[in-house]
């Protein structure tokens, strides 16, 4: 049997085939294309599906998948990009991507009627954001009632590539704990939120459980890719696949994934401690929780930093050259430079250096981006009311020793590092040989497959810069104009 995974990503769209054993036989990616306009972010949801199709077909087509050997798809990726279907199964429109934010006023009306205990309570979030697809239907009800008024699903993308592979709609539970109108306790839809925004429960997909398998390919996609013997498994949200493919599923533990957002993965243990504050989601097992703090400023403040003052040049010469200056860490960065993250969510919230001198330069702003992330993984891990014991750094931060250092002095704990860097996929193939038999259980597949490369030890850290950090994020918001 093989075991493919695909992460349907926001940059890309990734195939991974894996053996039994967890080696991989094939890999291929696509770019995501966008439609941007201001704080409008689209992609066409057709367009995604035909490369991923493609993908799959050209997997076929190299001998490396046989045609007709059992082969069993799990799918991972991001969770909150929406897509509207018509009576047809149609999208009436393209996709709006969870990066959009031409909801924010709709995000002020919902909070005039629930209170943020009750989203928390309900929901596990912990502010109304425009990233929810709630909010974005919505706006959807007052601006674009031609689609509003002929929606027949409301479907998030995962489901939306489940439901193209197969030919069954579902709404995997890890997923739909990130539309905000479902309940993540009682496992079901919130019906107050659904009533707000104008949205009947038939309008919805039927909930599963992540990790349930759908049965084989539609006789479209068999046609399409040339897979004769291919099962299509719901899978799981791409940042607790990055748990199972790290080892991470038992509480104690912090996979922290460092690409365009921040994310923190954190197993909770049951019944939740009503004195935490992170943003608590429904896991990748069934009744299972993970806290997941995301910070949207993340790794995405030294692509900014990069783009901007230093063009052209690639992030490993970046750090070589920070690394063989020495890091002084004499400048402080506030990483908010797209608003909202957490723990704070402040929607007015913005970057800023502090103790520029004139000796400083680009190489010493960028060291000072990345120490200001990792306060700000500091920030989030100190909402948790158990400290974790270790943690386990995935995404494309992961690359970089000198942030992954930052990170393990910063926090004091001791940072590892995967030998898979695709974490995510990894763990989609995990949860796709549990899900086959092929392994009895996670412990065995996760025994078998995970691997750590390289271990981080905290070092001394000042902690006035901690302090100041605080001091800094109090200042910056008290002195918007």
């Amino acid at each position: 049997m093989r075991l493919v995974s695909i992460d349907l990503g926001s940059t890309n769209v990734k195939v991974i085939a894996y053996n039994q054993d967890f080696e991989r036989v094939w890999e291929a990616s696509r770019t995501v294309e966008y439609d941007r306009n201001g704080k409008f972010v689209e992609f066409n949801a057709e367009t995604y599906f035909d490369d991923l199709a493609d993908m799959l077909g050209e997997m076929a087509e190299s001998g490396k998948v046989n045609t007709n050997e059992p082969c069993h798809i799990t799918l991972t990726g991001q969770a909150e990009s929406l897509v509207v279907l018509d009576k047809s199964m149609k999208p009436l429109m393209n996709a709006i991507s969870w990066m959009d934010e031409r909801s924010e006023e709709e995000c002020e009306y919902i909070s005039t009627l629930v209170s943020d205990d009750e989203c928390y309570r309900v929901t596990g979030q912990c502010a109304v954001l425009p990233t929810w697809p709630a909010t974005k239907i919505l706006w959807l009800k007052k601006h674009r009632p031609e689609v509003y008024d002929n929606a027949y699903k409301y479907v998030l993308l995962k489901d939306y590539i489940a439901y193209r592979l197969s030919g069954k709609l579902f709404c995997e539970c890890s997923i739909a704990t990130f539309s905000f109108y479902f309940d993540i306790r009682n496992r079901c839809y919130w019906k107050k939120m659904l009533d707000i925004i104008g949205v009947k429960e038939e309008q919805v997909p039927e909930l599963i459980e992540p990790g349930t398998n759908l049965g084989t390919l539609s006789a479209e996609c068999i046609k399409k890719t040339g897979l004769m013997n291919a099962d299509v498994n719901v899978g799981t949200l791409d940042h607790f696949a990055g748990m199972i493919g790290t080892g991470n599923i038992k509480p104690g533990i912090v996979t922290e994934s460092t690409g365009t957002v921040m994310a923190m993965s954190v197993m909770a243990e049951l019944p939740i401690n009503e004195e935490e504050t992170a943003a608590l989601h429904y896991g990748p097992f069934p009744g299972t929780y993970v806290f997941l703090p995301a910070c949207e400023s993340g790794g995405i403040s030294l692509e900014w930093f990069r783009d901007r003052f230093l063009p052209g040049v690639q992030f490993d010469a970046i750090n070589r050259e920070i690394e063989n200056r020495g890091y002084t860490g004499e400048l402080l960065f506030l990483p908010y430079i797209n608003g909202t993250n957490a723990p704070e969510f402040d929607l007015e919230a913005s970057g800023l250096f502090m103790g520029l001198k004139a000796r400083h330069d680009a190489y010493d702003l960028a060291g000072a981006v990345m120490e200001g992330v990792a306060l700000m993984l500091e920030r989030n891990l100190a909402c948790l009311a158990h400290r974790p014991v270790s943690i386990i750094s995935t995404g494309g931060g992961a690359k970089s020793p000198l942030w992954l250092q930052m990170k393990a002095d910063i926090t004091g704990i001791e940072v590892k590092v995967p030998a898979d860097k695709e974490a995510a996929l990894l763990g989609a193939s995990i949860m796709g040989a549990v899900s086959a038999g092929v392994y009895p259980n996670y412990e065995t597949a996760v025994e078998k497959g995970v691997r750590m490369e390289k271990c981080y030890t905290p070092r001394p850290y000042n902690e006035k810069k901690k302090q100041a950090y605080s001091i800094m994020y109090d200042a910056m918001i008290k002195a918007q104009y």
